[in-house]
Formats: C-alpha cells, sequence, structure tokens
C-alpha cells in the first residue's frame, strides 16, 4: 500500500497560503487523563515521526481564489485519532471560522476515538458536533473531503455532518473500522465509491482534480455568505475576512433576489387540445432538464443522495452560477421521481436556505413512483417532507414546468404562486388515461378527457395554476 500523505501535504495538494490557527494551551497529566501507561511515550513517537504535536492541523488557506478554515488530519499521529487535544484544536477552528465568516474544509483520515483516554476521547464527538451545529447556525458551508481511512466517530461527525462530502477514490469510508467489522463484512461496502452509491457522499473526485473541485465548491456555497457579511457591513470570504475582528454569528440579511424564470427551449407555438399536450411533452425529442441546467448555468456542481440509503439519477440536484450569481437547482429528469429523490430534493433545499441562495426547480415527472419497493422506501413521507419544505421555504424558489407534471409527485417540486410552464408542457391532477379508468370511460375517451381536465399551458395560466408560459429567448 503506497504511503499515505502527511496532512501538510494534502493541504497543499488543495490549497495556497496556508496559516495554522493559535491552539489553546492545556495541562495533561502524565500519560493522560486515564493514566495509560505508556501513552507519553506514544504520543512523543508520532511527534517525531509526524513533526506535528496533535492529530489534526488547523488553519487558514485560499482554495481557488476562496478563503476557508481547513482542518487536515494527520494519520500518522496516533491513526488520526481523536483525544482531548484534538477537540480543542477542533473547537478552536470552527470557533474561528464563524468569528471570521468562512467556510469550513476537514480533511479527513482517522481510525476514530483514541483508547488511549477512554470515554473523554469519545465526548470529543459530542464537543465536535456542537461545534459543527454551531457553524451549520451561523450559515456557513461546511464541505468535507474523505481521505483514507475515514471511519468511526469521524466520519459520523465531521465527514458524514458536512453538508457536502467529496471522497479520494478507493478511500476506507464507514462508521465500522476494519479490526472491529465482522468477519464475514463484504470490504467493498466500507469504500468511498460505496458510499456515494448508497447516497452517504456527494462524488469520488480523484486527487489530480480536488483542488479545482473544491475551490468551484465553495464559491458556490460562499456566495451567500458573501451577501449576509456585506449586509452586516463585514467583509466576504475570500477579500481579507480571516484578518477581521467582527464575530457575528448570526447576521440579517435581505431575502435572496429570485432567480429569473429560464427561456424555454421549445421553439414551438401552444398545443390545441388536451391530448396534443400530452403528446408534445411525453415526445422523446423535447428539450430535457439537461438541456435547461447547461441553458441556465455558466457552471454547475452536483449534490447526489439522501443520507439515508438512496439515490436517484431522475432527479438532478446542485449549485450552479448564473450571471455571476450562485443558484441551487432540483430538476426532475422526466423518469418517475423515487423516494430518494424527493428526500435529496428537500436536502438541497434546506442547504440553499440556510446559505442564502435562490433556489430554481424544474418539473418533469409523469409521477411519483408507485411500486412496492418505493412504498417500501417511505414515499409518502419523502413527498410530504417536500411539500412542508417547499411551502415553508425562506428563500426564494422559481419553478419552471418543462415536461410532464404528473399528479403530487410533480406539485411537491413546484413553487407555489411562482411556477411558469414551457409550451411543450402539461400539469394534470392524474394522467388522462388513468383518469378515464378511474370514471369506467372506454380508451377511446382518453383524449376527450384530457380536454376536460384543462392541462393545456394556457389552461392553467387561466386556473391560476402557473403564472405564465415561458417563451424562448430574443436569441434563440
Amino acid at each position: 500500500m503506497p504511503e499515505r500523505p502527511s496532512a501538510r501535504e494534502v493541504v497543499a495538494l488543495v490549497a495556497d497560503d496556508f496559516a495554522e490557527i493559535p491552539y489553546p494551551a492545556r495541562q495533561s497529566k502524565p500519560d493522560g487523563p486515564l493514566g495509560w501507561q505508556g501513552y507519553d511515550a506514544s504520543r512523543a513517537r508520532a511527534a517525531e515521526r509526524t513533526g506535528e504535536e496533535e492529530s489534526v492541523v488547523c488553519g487558514t488557506a485560499t482554495v481557488e481564489g476562496t478563503e476557508a478554515v481547513l482542518i487536515a488530519f494527520e494519520f500518522g499521529y496516533l491513526g488520526g485519532s481523536l483525544g482531548e487535544r484534538t477537540g480543542d484544536r477542533l473547537e478552536a477552528a470552527y470557533t474561528y471560522a464563524r468569528e471570521h465568516r468562512l467556510p469550513v474544509v476537514p480533511l479527513v483520515a482517522t481510525g476514530g476515538s483514541r483508547m488511549q483516554e477512554g470515554m473523554l476521547a469519545l465526548t470529543q464527538l459530542q464537543r465536535v458536533a456542537r461545534q459543527s451545529a454551531l457553524t451549520r447556525e451561523a450559515g456557513l458551508p461546511q464541505i468535507a473531503v474523505l481521505r483514507d481511512p475515514t471511519t468511526g466517530g469521524g466520519w459520523a461527525t465531521l465527514g458524514a455532518g458536512a453538508d457536502v462530502i467529496l471522497a479520494l477514490p478507493g478511500a476506507q469510508v464507514g462508521f465500522a473500522g476494519s479490526r472491529v467489522r465482522p468477519p464475514d463484512a463484504d470490504p467493498s461496502a466500507y469504500t468511498a465509491e460505496a458510499q456515494v452509491a448508497a447516497g452517504a457522499a456527494d462524488a469520488v473526485v480523484p486527487a489530480a482534480e480536488l483542488r479545482t473541485t473544491l475551490g468551484l465548491w465553495l464559491r458556490l456555497l460562499s456566495s451567500g455568505v458573501g451577501e449576509r457579511a456585506r449586509a452586516a457591513g463585514g467583509e466576504a470570504p475570500g477579500a481579507g475576512s480571516a484578518r477581521a475582528t467582527h464575530t457575528t454569528t448570526h447576521i440579517t440579511a435581505p431575502a435572496p433576489v429570485p432567480t429569473p424564470v429560464p427561456s424555454s427551449l421549445a421553439t414551438i407555438d401552444l398545443p390545441t387540445t388536451g391530448w396534443h399536450a400530452v403528446l408534445r411533452a411525453r415526445s422523446p425529442d423535447r428539450p430535457r432538464a439537461e438541456a435547461y441546467l447547461d441553458a441556465c448555468f455558466t457552471r454547475r456542481a452536483a449534490i447526489s443522495g439522501d443520507r439515508c440509503g438512496g439515490t436517484d439519477p431522475g432527479m438532478l440536484c446542485g449549485f450552479g452560477e448564473r450571471d455571476g450569481r450562485t443558484v441551487a437547482y432540483a430538476a426532475q429528469a422526466g423518469t418517475a421521481t423515487r423516494p430518494a429523490g424527493y428526500r435529496t430534493a428537500t436536502r438541497l433545499i434546506r442547504l440553499a436556505e440556510r446559505l442564502g441562495i435562490p433556489v430554481l426547480t424544474l418539473v418533469d415527472t409523469p409521477g411519483a413512483a408507485n411500486d412496492a419497493e418505493a412504498e417500501r422506501q417511505g414515499a409518502g413521507a419523502a413527498i410530504a417532507d417536500l411539500f412542508v419544505t417547499v411551502a415553508a421555504a425562506r428563500t426564494p424558489i422559481t419553478t419552471l414546468l418543462i415536461g410532464e407534471g404528473g399528479s403530487g409527485g410533480a406539485l411537491a417540486l413546484a413553487a407555489p404562486g411562482n411556477t411558469y410552464a414551457t409550451p411543450d408542457s402539461y400539469f394534470s391532477v392524474i394522467a388522462p388515461e388513468l383518469a378515464a379508468a378511474i370514471l369506467k370511460r372506454p380508451p377511446r375517451d382518453v383524449e376527450v378527457t384530457a380536454d376536460q381536465l384543462r392541462i393545456q399551458p394556457q389552461d392553467l395560466v387561466e386556473l391560476g395554476v402557473v403564472r405564465s408560459v415561458a417563451r424562448p429567448s430574443a436569441d434563440e
């Protein structure tokens, strides 16, 4: 196995101008709080081997132009384990980030809590969780990078608790470390790739691309932080804020400006009948979510997964740059939306709200997945949670209906009072075929039923369901 990079080597891989922050001094008893024989000698050997005095190195740095607080674990120091002095450093780092309005980037490589400090080591996880919660409450982003290994409490706090989770290829990632798993455990389940597949992490990023990817995420997620800081008379991250003296953690700023309605990519007239609208929306040649996202954003980065075991490739979520500002997006890709898709969209909107970022949603689904597995995965609860999140959101949400709007599975993603439609879309309480079946009508009456449901874009405007029909831009 190749030698693991040190904490400072990882910092150098992603950042420039690293400067350590001050650490609090702690008087320690001989051989630690438990009097564990040989503990002092173990720490001395670890310090000599790594050149570090503890298992984390914390400081400020610039990543692709955005200033951040980096927390880099030194695995060579007692396996990157967490003890009381580690907790001191982590608390100092998070506090510094809040005082100076900086995002936090844990570069995690740890085996968990330090055995030689017993329960006092384990309780550092509560301490870290508290600091993470305060930082979340302050509206500051946290972006974790999972290195090899990321296990135990380090994964369950600094890693899995971050807003966005990136991982290096092949990294061992899991709550159970390699020495405490069942003997018959499948090792492939404890990898970065497996965690992304299970919806517990967002992306695997090769080391050569880590600086660029991390820099993009920091730029996108820090835009709301800068606006809030300016509204409070402070400085934005990346503009010397690490040397500022203000300590405000709760900043009241104007609500974000809603994102403009995207232009329609369909250069066609309005449909002439309800069934005509359905056929257009179901056409394989119609512009889909990917085309709209490409047209809206100069660059974007995707989140993936619902953080509780699932992903849905039919729900595209992430953050993009539009006209120089960040916009969050949740876009249905034309398939039946699964519970994990609704939960991922909910996660996206809540994160955007906390960071002061407006949201764009694109509606395009025949409806929610209704198979038995979807029911077992909690379809009803997932849809309900998204309905409530959209209804209660304090950040502005703009919705464009770009294709099929199938029942509640589509409506859950639509902003009340701020939804628009393209000429090649429809919205219906239920698919016309199913409506005819429920009404015990023969198949030949499906087209008539579609008209009676009044599902055309112009019908939706007249009924007050959507505000207007989006048109192509003047450049097209």
